[in-house]
């Protein structure tokens, strides 16, 4: 190998970057120990900005694009190293290409409960989980505040640190929403944009930003779902005497299916509820679209049952714009009595429509009747 191969082999004419790594951020361009040609070319494709560092500190930044690399295109380097036009010597520099492009499918989630005040449940503990995007926009930024001199910069260095910070949001953001946790799974989207906007000014500082965030579950504790599960089903249910006689009409099914289990339990089972069933829907069928059919031997109708008694009101009353009680009926007729209670006072129970006057109210008025009247005047001549 002549000398002209030997010195043409230290220098570096092409710089470029190709990667189908999927998760790395930053890649330095391996010269090792060579310089760089003047005049070298330098392919920067599209996702991707290359960042020249000169001993040590941070000169030109390239976006997509080909390049010579000549003085007049090393601006910020050409100015610190006082190179002059006619300079085209070898150089050494330090070359990072950073990706650019959208890193997606980032899992985000709650290692602990977040704690929030619900308005219909009062305290409860939250837990919530989802996934985000990043992008590089600030090359040189980046490198300098999160890079710094690491050869080769992946995802998993730095995704740790962004869920931190989405997390810490995301609580203060929920925690002071007011939205109540039933209605969280209709506002997960504009909450989603709310921690991503609170997020977006402290990941600028690195040189990052955060286009997405998306909020796949917010869950309460089992327990609390446990009892939230039986609130529905108690919704769901409604008319208890038809879902009794669906419960009573499955397991009879069930029973009759298995005639020999637990020695012939289930058969007698299935028979006695068969019976109580057919009872049932013979009282229903005895009325047919023609008019009552005969039976043979009807059964003897049950006793109805008793109505509830009736609910005693309790009363209060307000005198000089304060108001006394509660009382019952009968303390009011003692008031009644001893000239406590007039026709003109104000009285009020649940349900009335206000304060009227004891004289009419209908309960009441009769307190005012069984006193007896003022006796008559004596007779002329007695």
């Amino acid at each position: 190998m002549g000398i002209l191969d030997f010195l043409s082999g230290q220098f570096i004419d092409v710089i470029h970057w190709t990667d189908d790594t999927r998760d790395t951020l930053v890649w330095r361009f391996e010269r090792e120990g060579h310089e760089i040609k003047y005049g070298a070319k330098l392919t920067v494709r599209e996702g991707q900005a290359a960042v020249f560092v000169h001993e040590g500190q941070l000169a030109d930044v390239f976006t997509p694009g080909l390049y010579m690399l000549e003085t007049n295109n090393m601006p910020i380097m050409t100015s610190l190293q006082h190179w002059d036009h006619g300079f085209k010597s070898p150089f050494k520099s330090e070359v990072y290409f950073v990706s650019t492009t959208r890193f997606t499918d980032l899992k985000w989630g709650t290692k602990n409960p977040i704690m929030a005040r619900d308005p219909e449940f009062g305290p409860v503990r939250l837990r919530a989980f989802g996934t985000y995007s990043i992008r590089v926009t600030d090359p040189g930024r980046f490198l300098t505040e999160i890079v710094g001199t690491d050869g080769e910069f992946t995802m998993d260095e730095i995704s740790f640190q962004v869920r931190n910070i989405i997390v810490q949001e995301f609580s203060r953001v929920v925690a002071g929403s007011g939205i109540p946790v039933l209605d969280m799974a209709a506002n997960t989207s504009d909450l989603g944009k709310l921690v991503a906007k609170e997020i977006s000014s402290t990941i600028a500082d690195y040189g990052m930003e955060l286009p997405e965030l998306y909020i796949e579950n917010i869950s309460l504790p089992p327990a609390v779902e446990e009892v939230l599960d039986k609130r529905t089903s108690m919704g769901i249910v409604g008319d208890l005497g038809r879902y009794t006689q669906f419960s009573a009409a499955e397991a009879m099914t069930k029973a009759a299916s298995n005639p020999g289990g637990d020695g012939g339990m289930g058969a007698g089972l299935g028979m006695g509820m068969g019976m109580a069933m057919a009872n049932q829907l013979g009282g229903q069928m005895a009325q047919g679209p023609w008019g009552a059919r005969p039976q043979a031997a009807p059964a003897p109708a049950a006793a109805p049952a008793p109505p509830p008694p009736p609910v005693e009101h309790v009363w209060h009353i307000a005198e000089g714009g304060v108001t006394k009680g509660p009382f019952s009926k009968a303390r009011l007729g003692r008031m009644v009595t001893e000239g406590e209670l007039t026709r003109d006072t104000l009285v009020w129970t649940a349900g009335q429509d206000g304060w009227k006057r004891a004289e009419d109210v209908m309960e009441l008025a009769q307190l005012f009747t069984v006193m007896p009247p003022p006796p008559p005047p004596p007779l002329p001549g007695a």
